[in-house]
């Protein structure tokens, strides 16, 4: 079994959630979550970053490039820096690229192609 599907496991069980509660977290099914802890199914970038959002943790723990499942802690600072976690179910989604914002148009395509692919996983 991989480190990935162990670790999905793992996590999912010390949250006390069901194949089921996950999925319906991540919109998915309890066949989808299945064949990614039996390793029948390798999952996106996408889906992993749902799952890891789901279970309070990093891709790259699930993916074993780190050993510690905590996420970095967020830390406040004056240096006009002030990110936030966008959820892809939001009617709104806030990008910038090296500082500068992107275009109406642009975002709306970009969330569109999310939204499709979000559809096309389920």
């Amino acid at each position: 079994m991989s480190i990935t599907a162990e670790r999905i496991k793992k996590l999912r069980k010390q949250k006390q959630l069901t194949q089921q509660g996950l999925a319906d977290i991540i919109e998915s099914s309890r066949d989808t979550i299945a064949n990614y802890e039996n390793d029948r199914n390798k999952s996106t970038l996408a889906m992993l970053t749902l799952i890891a959002d789901a279970l309070d943790t990093t891709v790259e723990y699930l993916q074993g490039k780190t050993d510690s499942p905590l996420k970095t802690p967020h830390n406040s600072s004056d240096d006009g820096d002030d990110k936030k976690h966008v959820d892809l179910a939001d009617d709104e989604l806030i990008m910038s690229f090296e500082g500068k914002e992107l275009s109406e148009d642009y975002k709306q395509a970009i969330i569109a192609m999310l939204k499709t692919m979000r559809e096309g996983k389920q």
